[in-house]
């Protein structure tokens, strides 16, 4: 069994998940507040479910289990991509911020696919 005890952070995925996250979470702050409850509700959940099922699957007992919460974590991933698209369409967030958004995304996408690919998916 994997000791979690903070193991994890040292995980280049998990960083960047984590920044992810945290800069989802400071640009949906600029979102309509009617849609507090809406797209932003879901975009938090969505970004913040990715570094969470990492953590989650590396605290599991084996590899198999682990790579079932990494591919939680890259359906979460899809579902962030979708929704920054979504709201870059209806001007919710810049074209700036979005583009820097969608490179980290990426770059979580590519860091996942690897890891899950190491693990044995």
């Amino acid at each position: 069994m994997r000791s979690i005890a903070g193991e994890y952070k040292r995980l280049r995925v998990w960083k960047k998940s984590d920044e992810l996250a945290k800069k989802i979470y400071q640009e949906t702050e600029t979102f309509p507040q009617k849609e507090t409850y809406g797209i932003i509700s879901q975009l938090r959940r969505a970004a913040l479910s990715v570094p969470t099922n990492i953590v989650e699957g590396y605290a599991r007992k084996g590899d198999k289990e682990l790579f079932h919460f990494l591919n939680i974590s890259y359906g979460s991933l899809a579902e962030v991509e979708y929704l920054l698209s979504f709201s870059a369409d209806l001007n919710f967030i810049s074209a700036h911020s979005y583009s820097e958004v969608e490179a980290l995304r990426k770059e979580v996408g590519a860091l996942l696919w690897s890891f899950m690919k190491c693990v044995g998916g």
